[in-house]
């Protein structure tokens, strides 16, 4: 349970600080550097899917938004063995808006509540315990 803990914490770390400088460390199939450093496939996206292409449908997070009401859904199988494990919102300036951890036996569905009169982008993040860390992103 604590490699959970780390690897959750670890990539919403990971999330914030690519949200916040504004670094490109997506999936994009070349090296992208990030700090000093050369990474490939980090995040993944529908656009950007990496390695994971015949995942896009049931990994990259589905971001519906109804007046303040925003729901972020993965359309994944959630089995012991092969499962999402978190959503995270994210809001144009890093503000993380709240996030979800699931167990195996759980929908992977959140909903959220935008701060009164909110405008711009919001980003959602998607882990998957075999298919790594996804990112959508819509403008409200």
């Amino acid at each position: 349970m604590k490699r959970r803990d780390f690897l959750k914490a670890s990539l919403l770390g990971l999330g914030g600080t690519v949200l916040l400088k504004g670094t490109n460390v997506f999936a994009c199939g070349n090296k992208t550097k990030c700090m000093g450093k050369e990474f490939t496939n980090i995040i993944y996206t529908k656009d950007n899917p990496g390695r994971w292409a015949k995942k896009v449908g049931s990994h990259a997070p589905v971001i519906t938004v109804k007046k303040d009401k925003v729901t972020v859904e993965t359309k994944h199988p959630m089995s012991e063995g092969h499962f999402i494990v978190r959503h995270t919102l994210v809001l144009k300036d890093g503000t993380v808006l709240g996030a979800k951890t699931f167990k195996p036996t759980d929908k992977p569905v959140s909903e959220y509540t935008l701060p009164k009169g909110y405008k711009g982008k919001i980003y959602a993040t998607s882990f998957c315990n075999l298919h790594d860390f996804w990112l959508s992103e819509a403008t409200v």
